[in-house]
């Protein structure tokens, strides 16, 4: 088993994995597709996760037919969303800021990659405290193509100059694993939708409940000679 200081640099996906908005992202689709007179099925929405929103709003579609209007979905979902965050808040996932915490004390490079669109990403992270957390990050904005496929874990490697094969990406979703196991990086799980997918499982070098686990699983460094 690896240790942490192995890595040359540590890559994080934001939805689901740093901060827990994907509920947001959920209430917002969901009251934003009622409130246009369409019904879904709450449960419909947590297939979403990992998503690009291109790719959102095209199952929507799918799932809704023609007649159901993107551009007012985009406009009245964006202002139901926002409203939402700035009364409720974003919540940081467990063990995100210990781990940050250790990659600055250690000078590790981290980054941020995502599928969210960039004014999104900033968002959230103002939302959540932490924009001076993630100097360095790439979003859907960046890259033509989306998760599932790599692009987005391979600029990253890109912009902070190192080997994206030593590297350890943390992920959430099983589209965001498949990005990760594409790149050759070493690949973290952490489940955010249940129940777990067993593919994804399957194609992880390592799955945990949570990142509060990372030490334990992938110790700080090797105990010989401590």
């Amino acid at each position: 088993m690896p240790k942490l200081t192995d890595f040359a640099a540590f890559i994080f996906d934001l939805d689901g994995l740093v901060l827990d908005t994907e509920p947001t992202y959920f209430a917002a689709w969901q009251k934003t597709v009622e409130t246009m007179g369409f019904q879904l099925e709450p449960a419909l929405f947590r297939t979403l996760s990992g998503f690009h929103y291109q790719g959102v709003k095209t199952q929507l579609q799918a799932w809704l037919g023609q007649e159901f209007d993107l551009q007012a979905f985009d406009q009245l979902g964006k202002e139901i969303w926002r409203h939402h965050v700035h009364e409720q808040g974003i919540q940081v996932k467990p063990g995100v800021i210990a781990l940050l915490d250790y990659a600055r004390q250690q000078g590790i490079p981290i980054c941020l990659a995502t599928n969210s669109l960039k004014p999104y990403a900033q968002e959230c992270l103002a939302v959540a405290g932490l924009t001076h957390r993630f100097p360095t990050m790439v979003t859907g904005s960046d890259v033509e193509r989306a998760k599932p496929a790599p692009d987005i874990f391979l600029k990253a490697a890109e912009k902070m100059q190192v080997d994206i094969r030593h590297c350890v990406i943390f992920e959430d979703s099983p589209t965001g694993v498949a990005a990760a196991v594409a790149t050759d990086a070493y690949t973290v799980y952490v489940p955010s939708i249940f129940p777990v997918d067993g593919q994804a499982v399957e194609m992880s070098n390592c799955v945990l409940d949570d990142l509060t686990q990372v030490f334990e699983t992938l110790p700080p460094r090797a105990l010989k000679g401590i």
